[in-house]
């Protein structure tokens, strides 16, 4: 699925109750995590519930770093959250990572109003997780 798939099938959807259904439905099409990787390395920090994101970086055909991530949350909504992240940002090079800017799609969508302040943070929290995780190979690349 695409970001674009999910901007239309959010667009066709006016009430948030389904769209908040939608949400978890994404959720739900995460691959499943190994529970070796539901460690404290890969547990995000500033988030309310508990998340883990693990990522793997290889190599493009170009050899540029890429970085492909797998997610998991204990909430459903958030599993939905870490759905349209990685959808952004999982499989793609440091520089388009750090050139998305997660937070204006997700304010598109109209989540900062639906999103509680915990939420919000922890959505800001795994975005920064990725995006540091990106400067970090991109600087491993340079050397």
């Amino acid at each position: 699925m695409t970001i674009d798939e999910i901007r239309d099938n959010f667009a066709l959807l006016d009430d948030w109750d389904d769209r908040y259904r939608y949400v978890i439905e994404l959720g739900r099409t995460l691959d499943p995590m190994p529970e070796a990787e539901h460690s404290a390395a890969n547990k995000v920090q500033g988030c309310a519930s508990q998340v883990w994101l693990a990522k793997q970086v290889g190599r493009s055909d170009g050899n540029a770093p890429l970085l492909t991530y797998r997610g998991d949350s204990d909430a459903h909504i958030v599993r939905g959250l870490i759905a349209i992240l990685l959808t952004l940002y999982s499989g793609h090079t440091p520089q388009q990572i750090l050139g998305t800017d997660a937070i204006a799609v997700f304010d598109e969508f109209g989540f900062r109003e639906h999103l509680t302040p915990q939420r919000s943070n922890g959505l800001r929290a795994m975005v920064e997780r990725i995006r540091t995780d990106a400067r970090e190979a991109l600087a491993a690349a340079a050397t």
